[in-house]
């Protein structure tokens, strides 16, 4: 496999991409020598797709997302909520300008559109969800509901 993936395909929050194809002869990219030409991405484009890089922690209070964005302002970035628990972060960074005298020696920096989902757990309150940018750094910080201890009373046992 040519995709190094910190990710789990087994934990339930995730959402990442996929291809269990990835690495057969056959390939899941559309080329016409495909056995399966219907899989649409191939491992590049997945690479691509979910290739923002997040961090994602939980506080007493909060989850707290944070996603490397440099070069990004705030307006190429969008921050949405969907299905009422599904938080997706995407973006697009645009390629630069070639001039037709430039000579270009190395091209290392990724472009192109990029987007990450999580499924937020039931304890997420969504409609106060907060996000800000600074230096490169996206902070999406989601509050949690308050845990309620139960209430415990001691019965007294007769006879």
């Amino acid at each position: 496999m040519s995709l190094i993936r910190r990710s789990n395909v087994f934990d339930p929050f995730s959402l990442d991409l996929w291809d269990p194809f990835e690495g057969f002869p056959f390939g899941s990219g559309s080329n016409s020598g495909s056995l399966f030409p219907s899989f649409p991405r191939t491992s590049s484009e997945t690479a691509a797709f979910a290739g923002a890089r997040i961090d994602w922690k939980e506080t007493p209070e909060a989850h707290v997302f944070k996603a490397d964005v440099p070069g990004l302002k705030k307006e190429e970035v969008k921050v949405e909520v969907e299905d009422g628990n599904v938080l997706q972060i995407s973006g697009e960074r645009n390629k630069e300008q070639e001039e037709k005298t430039d000579t270009w020696h190395r091209v290392e920096r990724s472009s192109g559109k990029f987007m990450r989902r999580f499924r937020l757990p039931e304890n997420a309150k969504t409609d106060q969800i907060r996000a800000s940018m600074e230096n490169g750094v996206l902070t999406v910080t989601v509050p949690k509901e308050e845990v309620k201890k139960p209430e415990v009373k001691s019965i007294q046992i007769s006879g």
